[in-house]
């Protein structure tokens, strides 16, 4: 059965699909990018059908990583289907968690940095959209050290569910 993750951020252009495209090399070179399945979405549907920001495509195609994105909003109804939701900071989380029709699905919503050891108490991605380039690149580099942990955590529940 595949394990589904789906990174979420305000509109689904910076943040989340850097992430979605980070993860899911993380997943390739450790083997599992057959047994799960990366999206991303925004908590609104301003950028719906957009691709990613320019900043975040240069970021990503200068770091080695795809970055083909087609914006989207994140919908309740999607809940059943994922087993693991990423919020990028803590607003994100608090209108994930506003989307959750049981115990169940908001238990399955965690935020991105809670996976880096080094965050500390600073568990949100700041948004880099008003900001330069240099945001973008810090934005990777948390989203890179998170990806680490989430792939070990991921990797511990695909784990769990081989009888």
């Amino acid at each position: 059965m595949t394990y589904r993750v789906c990174f979420v951020c305000t509109g689904n252009i910076c943040r989340s699909p850097m992430a979605e495209h980070v993860f899911r090399r993380y997943l390739e070179d450790a083997g599992l990018g057959d047994a799960v399945v990366v999206d991303s979405a925004g908590t609104g549907g301003w950028h719906q059908g957009d691709p990613a920001d320019p900043r975040t495509v240069s970021v990503l195609d200068g770091n080695g990583y795809s970055s083909a994105h087609a914006a989207r909003q994140f919908r309740a109804s999607w809940f059943p289907a994922l087993d693991l939701v990423i919020a990028l900071d803590e607003g994100h989380l608090r209108e994930l968690r506003g989307l959750a029709r049981t115990p169940g699905e908001a238990g399955r919503i965690r935020l991105l940095r809670s996976y880096d050891p080094a965050a500390g108490d600073t568990l949100d991605v700041p948004d880099p959209y008003y900001g330069d380039r240099g945001g973008f690149e810090e934005c990777l580099e948390m989203v890179e050290a998170a990806s680490e942990g989430l792939l070990a955590a991921v990797r511990r529940e695909l784990e769990n569910r081989t009888p």
